[in-house]
């Protein structure tokens, strides 16, 4: 074992914001422009279910609202700036992956015809793919995983934008298998279509060849 093995093979480290992989802008956002309240991670910790439930509602109706100017396109991408700072703590996460919140990004990461919104919606779901603990039965990631292959397979000539999607795909790929390596049964709307396996492999190769190239 130990000479098949280094310790570093048995370490997981994060796909998503891993600055090993590819370096991170920090995320930033302006609190006076939010339009909602900038609660902290402790503060939404220890909120009562119904000031939780009140905040949750706000935060899904801006992501999303159906306006289109630069404005509101702006809008959407602050609130994901702060949506990015929270996910990072385990309960906050763990809430908000089972939560309506879930569908309305995937909604967006559809719709949005700005590319840096789809962009930031794929990061917060990653990130919520990380750091989340548990996982609803419920949670639709079969969907998210679907859309992600799609993107990816879509704009597979555009490294820029391959290399917002594909994090966001492995997170969501490690927490499945994680989950099942657990003895947690699969659920229908955890299944991974083969599209998504394929599209890795694909991604893979390529990278193989850019990096002999």
């Amino acid at each position: 074992k130990e000479l098949i093995y280094t310790e570093s093979d048995l370490i997981v480290t994060p796909i998503i914001d891993n600055p090993k992989i590819m370096k991170q802008v920090p995320v930033r956002f302006d609190s006076k422009t939010l339009h909602i309240p900038a609660y902290s991670v402790e503060k939404l910790s220890s909120m009562k279910d119904m000031d939780w439930n009140n905040f949750l509602k706000r935060v899904c109706s801006l992501l999303d609202s159906s306006e289109k100017n630069t404005g509101a396109a702006r809008s959407k991408l602050n609130l994901l700036y702060y949506l990015c700072t929270l996910v990072v703590q385990k309960e906050i996460a763990s809430r908000l992956i089972s939560s309506q919140l879930f569908p309305i990004l995937i909604q967006q990461l559809r719709a949005a015809s700005n590319w840096d919104i789809r962009a930031n919606v794929a990061r917060v779901i990653g990130l919520l793919a990380l750091h989340t603990s548990e996982l609803g039965e419920n949670v639709p990631v079969s969907e998210a995983i679907t859309l992600l292959t799609e993107l990816i397979r879509e704009n597979f000539r555009n490294s820029k934008l391959k290399q917002c999607f594909l994090p966001a795909l492995g997170e969501l790929l490690y927490l499945i298998a994680s989950k099942e390596e657990k003895g947690e049964h699969p659920r229908e709307c955890w299944a991974v279509p083969s599209a998504a396996y394929t599209v890795l492999m694909r991604c893979l190769r390529e990278g193989v060849r850019l990096f002999h190239g």
